[in-house]
């Protein structure tokens, strides 16, 4: 038990998820772990090595010295560079290699985490390289990235599952707290105006987001009375539009829009929130 129990939902959410995704890829055959994801340019070994390798530098671990090959076409930035040599590291690994390593690594990182003991404001060294943040923060990212990762693998091996688990509702939360800068900032919703989003299936929410006279937006659970749009869709479809797992296009059949069409475009174009 941690001294501050508000870090236990996330460390237990993050157990959840990675010790499913240790479920999924143990069994697995030699080819399954080529198998393609929605991540580009990675494949099941590659989600998995990029999970090993960020909770290893979260437990302090040196960074691997790797230079990559020029050809990887995904590699576009700073951030997908700095990601990738994790991940590039261990593409000549084997499947006993990868899941010996996945199983350590989670060994590790739960004795770290049951054992924290610093307050959640503590400002620490951020996952991925990034700014210093409090600890809470990062723990609640990780439990976020760790099953978004989840569901990655599971759409690429076809199980699908843990829709509703601790990591998702840890993902809800993080995608709601964006929610206002994506309709008010960069959809560019007029003021005064209001955009509901009533989302189904196995997370069920209804959201409003008001743009006040400043063009600040807040979020809330009261309905509105004539919103300028009302997007409903499915928990799954948010989280793959939410996480830049597929675009609008793909996905037109299963968002029902009501009111302005451009304006609900507009914000579907800027929904995407992760990295």
């Amino acid at each position: 038990m941690t001294v501050h129990p508000s870090l236990n939902s996330y460390i237990d959410a993050w157990t959840h998820s990675i010790e499913a995704i240790s479920d999924l890829v143990t069994p697995l055959a030699d080819s399954e772990w080529n198998r393609a994801t929605a991540c580009p340019g990675w494949s099941v070994r590659d989600v998995v090595s990029h999970v090993i390798g960020v909770e290893c530098e979260m437990l302090g671990d040196p960074r691997p010295i790797h230079s990559l090959p020029r050809d990887l076409y995904h590699v576009t930035d700073e951030l997908t560079r700095y990601l990738e040599v994790q991940v590039d590291v261990r593409r000549c690994h084997t499947a006993p290699e990868m899941t010996s390593e996945l199983e350590y690594t989670i060994i590790r990182r739960s004795r770290q985490l049951r054992n924290e003991t610093r307050d959640p404001e503590t400002i620490v060294r951020g996952a991925l390289g990034g700014a210093e943040q409090p600890l809470g923060e990062v723990l609640r990212h990780r439990a976020f990235d760790v099953w978004v990762h989840e569901q990655d693998l599971r759409r690429a091996l076809r199980k699908p599952g843990n829709l509703d688990s601790p990591g998702a509702i840890v993902t809800r939360d993080v995608l709601l707290d964006a929610l206002p800068k994506v309709v008010a900032k960069d959809a560019g919703t007029p003021a005064h105006s209001a955009v509901v989003f009533d989302v189904h299936g196995p997370v069920e929410f209804m959201r409003t987001v008001r743009v006040d006279a400043e063009g600040r937006g807040s979020i809330d659970g009261s309905p509105s009375l004539g919103p300028a749009v009302t997007l409903a869709l499915d928990w799954e479809t948010y989280v793959l539009l939410a996480c830049g797992r597929t675009n609008p296009e793909a996905v037109a059949e299963r968002v029902k829009i009501e009111g302005d069409q451009d304006l609900a475009q507009a914000i579907l174009r800027a929904f995407v929130v992760t990295p």
